[in-house]
């Protein structure tokens, strides 16, 4: 019978040694096989021996307490990766997830903000204390960049170039990617730099809490709330928000699909072809000025 612990540690290292997963990404697996081996342990089942129909009774049993088709469809995957190690170590002789059907994924456009929006959110954040002052050069850098909140929040002064304006990031896949900024990202910056307090900081962290930790991702999703909530829009705000804003405004001013994807950190391009599907409004409003018939 597979030692289930065992098992699941010499996955994890696997797919951080062998492919070079990201951490939130090797967490998520972490989390799906963790359900999966409770799962054949509460149905005193061995995972070598699982059949086609006990994937299925585990699937069926995830969705009635409420999962997501989205969070199903990530799941599978995790389990199509598990089986597929355990298949390559010799460890099983038969792959129960090979005939696993992924559901379908309604395709969700990301929310967005209207430039005035992000406009108004920038301007209500005060510069009357060192955290509000944090927080203006963190959602300007965000806005600027289009940066994942994990990479804002883990971003290092050795990866800074205030004066050309640009970072060095490391994404997903452990790809690095130049990502430039403007002016207004560098003054507040240099604001809430001229007033941080360096003998606080733990490491080479740039953005720090107010007792010099690391800041948390949680952390930081919560003041964001909390100053768009006192903005008054009414919209689910998020950092990916800013991200998706960011894109959406770059491509609606004519930037290259190309440079958008670059500045993202997208592998594939039509990962980054999402964006225009959000112009709807100009593609309206063209077709009305130059088709004859408009």
């Amino acid at each position: 019978m597979i030692d289930y612990k065992k098992a699941l540690n010499d996955f994890i290292s696997y797919v951080i040694v062998e492919k070079g997963l990201s951490k939130n990404t090797v967490s998520a697996y972490r989390t799906d096989i963790l359900k999966f081996t409770a799962f054949a342990q509460k149905k005193q089942l061995s995972i070598e021996n699982f059949e086609h129909h006990d994937i299925t009774d585990f699937l069926w049993e995830i969705k009635l307490d409420g999962l997501k088709p989205r969070s199903i469809y990530r799941l599978i995957g995790s389990l199509k990766q598990f089986y597929k190690f355990l298949n390559s170590e010799n460890l099983i002789k038969n792959n129960p997830t090979v005939y696993i059907i992924s559901p379908r994924i309604p395709e969700e456009l990301p929310s967005m903000l209207t430039f005035d929006e992000v406009t108004s959110l920038l301007n209500s954040v005060s510069a009357d204390s060192a955290i509000s002052i944090r927080n203006r050069a963190m959602l300007e850098l965000l806005y600027a960049t289009g940066l994942r909140v994990s990479e804002l929040i883990n971003l290092k002064f050795s990866n800074v170039n205030l004066q050309d304006c640009f970072l060095r990031i490391i994404g997903k896949g452990s790809k690095e990617r130049i990502v430039p900024f403007g002016q207004k990202a560098k003054n507040f910056i240099n604001i809430y730099l001229s007033q941080r307090k360096q003998s606080l900081s733990e490491d080479d962290s740039v953005f720090i809490s107010r007792l010099g930790k690391k800041l948390s991702r949680v952390e930081f999703w919560r003041q964001l709330k909390n100053i768009a909530k006192n903005t008054g829009i009414v919209k689910n705000i998020t950092p990916h928000t800013l991200r998706h804003s960011f894109a959406t405004h770059l491509l609606t001013g004519g930037a290259d699909i190309r440079f958008v994807q670059e500045m993202l950190g997208h592998s594939s391009i039509s990962v980054t072809q999402i964006y225009t599907h959000l112009n709807k409004d100009k593609i309206i409003q063209q077709h009305k000025t130059f088709h004859p018939r408009g």
